[in-house]
């Protein structure tokens, strides 16, 4: 077996990287891609293949997917070019013979009005007219999205979300690469989609409980309208584009769409998902 990993020089793939291995995958059927030179470097420590490759060179992306029994497509980090960036990978995978790919993707994606999801419903498109037998994992939100939280309690003691409270079926990012590397290395996971989430959707008053006991002092809920948040956030110095972004995400988690609904991931992994007091401690 043959596994080509994308976007393994970043948090997600470099995990599913050591999952495979983890999982007894021999260094050499591994081939670990991406942009960041130094990272891959670290990575070839392990004994894994590398290649720097880069979403507008197809002929990086062909010549590092060449041969490959299945091509771990780890969604892009930029969040406006994805489609295109994506839309080359695929074209270059059909090019490479590659067996199949497995994606990740976003909650719902063919539905949901989640702020995330048309990049990823436009890839999945794209991956099911490529022909190639196809895995979509929609990765539900991750607890380590809030290490800004976390710094945010100890600075002063207050969980500040315009999200009220919504809930969020978060886990930790070494579960989702752990399912990853779960379908990646058995059978009977073609052309099928998996809605992966927390087993608990928590909400603002939870996750200020979590904090306090992570950080060790008391942390309070503070719930605010999406007008006010983007006031104390344009107050705090961000630019106009990622206020919007952050509201309306906020947006989407209080209307309940990070909030899962399956158990899809516990039962890829095998165990219960990470809890939100271990996760949200593995950042702090």
């Amino acid at each position: 077996m043959s596994i080509v990993v994308t976007g393994a020089t970043g948090q997600l793939g470099r995990l599913i990287v050591e999952h495979l291995l983890n999982r007894g995958v021999a260094p050499a059927e591994i081939t670990a891609v991406g942009r960041n030179t130094e990272r891959l470097a670290e990575l070839a420590a392990s004994g894994v293949g590398t290649a720097a490759i880069d979403y507008t060179d197809p002929a990086s992306l062909e010549a590092a997917f060449a041969g490959a029994d299945a091509l771990m497509l780890v969604s892009g980090s930029e969040v406006g070019q994805r489609v295109a960036q994506h839309t080359n990978a695929i074209t270059a995978a059909v090019a490479a013979g590659v067996g199949r790919i497995v994606y990740t993707s976003a909650p719902k994606a063919d539905t949901s009005a989640l702020i995330l999801a048309p990049e990823h419903k436009a890839t999945e498109e794209a991956l099911h007219a490529s022909g190639l037998p196809v895995t979509i994992l929609r990765n539900g939100w991750y607890t380590e999205n809030y290490a800004s939280a976390v710094q945010q309690a100890r600075e002063n003691g207050v969980y500040l979300t315009s999200a009220g409270e919504g809930r969020v079926a978060s886990a930790s990012r070494t579960d989702y690469a752990e399912a990853a590397a779960v379908v990646l290395t058995t059978p009977g996971h073609e052309n099928v989609t998996y809605e992966l989430a927390g087993d608990v959707a928590w909400t603002g008053t939870d996750m200020a409980a979590a904090l306090t006991e992570v950080v060790g002092s008391p942390v309070v809920f503070t719930s605010v309208t999406p007008e006010e948040h983007s006031a104390i956030l344009t107050g705090a110095g961000l630019d106009g584009g990622t206020v919007g972004f952050v509201v309306a995400l906020d947006g989407n988690t209080r209307d309940g769409l990070l909030a899962g609904g399956t158990n899809d991931l516990a039962t890829l992994i095998g165990r219960p998902t990470t809890p939100l007091i271990d996760g949200l401690r593995s950042v702090a």
